[in-house]
């Protein structure tokens, strides 16, 4: 992410952003939110001519509106965002129109901010000069490839071949096939500045190692060996509770959102220094109590979850939105999207 402009007074005002990736669309969706004027570069049919008998093919161009936003729509699966709203600054003033965000393409917001979405801006710029990371599992006759994104880890690639642990005898020429087509993957899956994690039970990641050194030098000496015990998502969840990224990154969204989380299980489980629900996490901020504050970005943008996000920062506290597309942002949910942990013990 890269900021153009920023003027505020105050909370108020108006920030321009360039977002540079799927990481940054994903931080634009809760940066964005209904009510906000949000500006951009759209497509718009122009105006034809009343006088001409025969109507003309409608030509499609270029023009920056600003529309109040009322929703916001973001795929993981995707490389855009859409605002859509009714435009207010512009061309066909009162009526609904959409803006496609992308990568690349510069977008103004005019809202009032909190304290949580300026430091999310601050984040995703220092998260844009860090090396990416690509988790790769790997066991006998399987393997997963991951991209660690700032909302969770996406699967890029995944390798099933039969023949059963250790594939011996004609099962030799399979594991081999197999071992080939994880490194040639893994190679096209990370780009040239990727850091890798390749992680596993036994041996087979090794071997893979071997492969890598001998067939992909530039990817072998960007690569870290870690050890696991599950495949799949469970083994990259595996690999992140483990601080395994922690040696790559010195600061991660999902780490931190993993890290937390375990934290505050914790405290609820020894009946610490914790609250969680609605109603429990809203008692303790009013006695000023809330160390750190974690919502759901389901539940933030509700207007009661702003007045707590609000009144946290403002004691100095710590908030930070959990993305509900990954397990962390999951158990949260489950405990009512909210919670936090307490400066001090809270008797119930």
């Amino acid at each position: 992410m890269r900021v153009l402009k920023k003027s505020l007074r105050g909370e108020e005002g108006e920030i321009t952003l360039v977002p540079e990736s799927i990481d940054d669309l994903w931080h634009l969706k809760y940066l964005i939110a209904p009510g906000d004027l949000v500006f951009a570069l759209t497509h718009r049919k122009a105006t034809a001519a009343t006088d001409k008998l025969r109507p003309e093919k409608l030509e499609r161009r270029p023009v920056r509106l600003g529309i109040r936003a009322e929703s916001v729509e973001f795929h993981t699966h995707s490389n855009w965002l859409r605002v859509h709203g009714v435009i207010e600054v512009g061309p066909d003033v009162a009526s609904y129109h959409t803006l496609n965000l992308e990568p690349g393409a510069d977008v103004s917001i005019i809202k009032r901010w909190r304290p949580d979405e300026i430091a999310r801006i601050k984040e995703a710029v220092a998260e844009a000069k860090r090396p990416k990371v690509v988790i790769a599992l790997i066991e006998e006759g399987e393997a997963a490839i991951g991209v660690l994104r700032q909302f969770g880890v996406e699967t890029a690639s995944e390798i099933k071949m039969g023949g059963g642990k250790g594939m011996g005898g004609k099962g030799g020429d399979r594991r081999s096939e197999f071992l080939d087509e994880a490194a040639k993957e893994l190679n096209r899956v990370a780009v040239s500045d990727s850091r890798v994690i390749l992680a596993g039970p036994g041996f087979t990641k090794e071997d893979l190692k071997k492969r890598i050194d001998a067939a992909y030098p530039d990817l072998a000496s960007r690569i870290i060996l870690y050890d696991a015990t599950t495949m799949g998502v469970s083994g990259f969840q595996e690999v992140l509770r483990r601080g395994a990224i922690d040696k790559i990154l010195e600061v991660s969204r999902l780490a931190l959102e993993t890290t937390l989380i375990e934290d505050l299980l914790r405290e609820i489980a020894t009946d610490g220094r914790a609250a969680y629900g609605p109603a429990e996490v809203k008692g303790a901020v009013e006695i000023g109590a809330v160390e750190t504050l974690m919502v759901s970005g389901d539940l933030v943008r509700r207007p009661e979850m702003d007045d707590l996000v609000r009144s946290v920062s403002n004691a100095r506290g710590r908030v930070v939105i959990f993305s509900s597309e990954f397990e962390p942002g999951k158990r949260l949910c489950a405990l009512g999207g909210v919670a936090a942990i307490t400066r001090y013990k809270i008797n119930r």
